[in-house]
């Protein structure tokens, strides 16, 4: 009651009625902020899951291809066997290097990370 009289003495019950509802507002406003860049973010995702799932696919069916155009010169088997070191070599380049490699995206995701926070 005391809290009530000082208020309307001095006015300020319009005051704090306007700051809870910019406050209210505010936090609408962030709410709303959130999910737009939580949905940002899920479209982002499913677009690089399709794109590595086509970019997968295109690979498995080139390596069948080359294989098989191996093994029309050395024989059927092959042509698979030689692709499939090819793999291989690859993934132990990717396993000696995963150190290098590992700093390498991080640093670049730190960047696109600070990058948008700036704008």
């Amino acid at each position: 009651m005391f809290k009530e009289s000082l208020l309307k003495l001095f006015k300020l019950d319009g005051l704090l009625d306007n700051v809870t509802g910019y406050l209210e507002a505010r936090i609408e406003l962030f709410k709303l902020d959130i999910k737009e860049d939580i949905a940002r973010g899920l479209a982002k995702a499913a677009v690089f899951v399709v794109l590595g799932f086509v970019l997968t696919l295109f690979t498995l069916l080139i390596s069948i291809a080359v294989a098989f155009k191996i093994g029309e010169s050395l024989g059927n088997f092959a042509g698979f066997g030689i692709v499939a070191a090819v793999y291989l070599l690859l993934a132990l380049i990717l396993y000696l290097r995963k150190d290098s490699v590992s700093a390498s995206l991080e640093k670049q995701l730190t960047d696109l990370l600070n990058k948008k926070k700036k704008q």
